[in-house]
């Protein structure tokens, strides 16, 4: 069975898909972290350059390795980098 995801887009990410939320379908087992980076940069090829850069979370903590599984309703946020002062 495939259920959402709830995915967060922040700063240049939310500009690249035109939205600052999505519900994203994966399998019931879940799907790399990687994986579902790679479904976004295919489904919005204007977030690829952002996706290279940003900090990817799950449910509130950074994920260290892109091999972490991302299950249906996980929170996925993607953090571009922040300027400002």
């Amino acid at each position: 069975m495939v259920r959402p995801v709830r995915v967060l887009l922040f700063a240049t990410a939310r500009t690249a898909v035109g939205r600052a939320e999505l519900d994203w379908p994966v399998p019931g087992q879940g799907i790399s972290a990687r994986a579902l980076a790679d479904e976004l940069a295919r489904a919005y090829p204007r977030l690829r350059p952002t996706l290279r850069t940003s900090r990817l979370v799950r449910n509130g903590r950074p994920i260290d390795r892109t091999s972490v599984r991302i299950r249906p309703g996980d929170e996925f946020a993607v953090h571009p980098p922040y300027g400002g002062g």
